[in-house]
């Protein structure tokens, strides 16, 4: 159980990366509320199908009980996550598609901060390093090859949408802690299907009472909005175990290797060209993710 955060982190990163692959190609026919409804539409049925299966192989007495914390951490993670995909998608529209993840990846050291400040999370001095690292790196990649062409607006965004990742990340957690009488698999599991039971059932009621257009032009691409969902969902799955397993900052700080799959994507599957800062910025995600496994 000890490195299973790092299998969970990978494999959320991994996931993630392709999910942010098909979210852009599907914010160019579905609006942005569409877009973010599809990361929790078929997500939703996974997780029932998860925790059902989770329960069935590895079956535990303990009945769970959900605090009022609990359910107040779920609603404010519920909709950080969504303002944060919603900012996400703007920022495809903004700069090339690895630059525009690179941004937002400044999630990992604004949950170190905040984490510390004001929920009495504790980092080591090589885990700080190596989130401080890691943040220098998103600047990097960040910045790409044109630094005056990174507009305010774009910035904005970017750090918006990564404080809004970090506060889903870090009440996430919270979550899974208020659950102390179960396994750190079954935490996660209900946190999961809790999250994103809220998101899936709240947007649809949006939708459906204020734009159905968006619900119409989702379905014509049906095929594309699954992949998203099952991407989103085995991604979700993957950081909310490790985040249940490992402080908040050195998962995010890990799974910034995400931005090597994005950049092999952007790359190959968008035709993207990258600067070399942004192989320098690579190198730097590299160095963090190895020093928080160490730390």
């Amino acid at each position: 159980m000890a490195i299973s955060w790092i299998f969970f982190t990978l494999m959320a990163a991994f996931m993630q990366a392709w999910r942010n692959a098909f979210q852009k190609q599907l914010s160019s026919t579905v609006d942005v509320w569409g877009v973010t409804l599809a990361r929790f539409l078929f997500g939703f049925p996974l997780a029932f199908i998860y925790i059902q299966l989770l329960y069935h192989f590895y079956p535990v007495i303990e009945v769970v009980h959900f605090t009022a914390k609990y359910w107040i951490y779920i609603f404010i993670a519920g909709v950080s996550q969504i303002l944060a995909t919603v900012l996400m998608v703007q920022l495809f529209k903004q700069k090339n598609y690895a630059i525009g993840v690179g941004l937002a990846k400044s999630e990992a050291i604004l949950a170190a901060i905040i984490g510390v400040a004001f929920l009495s999370n504790h980092l080591s001095f090589l885990a700080w390093i190596g989130v401080l690292i890691g943040g220098y790196a998103v600047f990097l990649l960040s910045k790409g090859n044109q630094l005056s062409g990174l507009s305010a607006k774009t910035l904005m965004i970017g750090v918006g949408s990564g404080l809004c990742f970090a506060i889903t990340s870090l009440l996430v957690r919270e979550a899974s802690l208020e659950l102390t009488n179960l396994p750190v698999l079954h935490r996660a599991s209900w946190v999961l299907i809790s999250v994103i039971g809220f998101q899936c059932i709240s947007m649809l009621i949006y939708l459906s009472l204020f734009s159905r257009k968006t619900l119409v032009a989702m379905r014509e691409r049906m095929g594309l909005t699954m992949k998203v969902g099952f991407c989103s969902f085995t991604a979700s799955l993957g950081w909310f175990t490790a985040m249940s397993m490992m402080s908040v900052p050195v998962v995010k700080t890990l799974g910034q290797i995400e931005i090597l799959f994005s950049m092999l994507i952007s790359a190959y599957f968008f035709k993207d060209k990258l600067a070399k800062a942004e192989h320098w910025g690579l190198v730097l995600v590299v160095i963090a993710a190895i020093l928080v496994i160490l730390a």
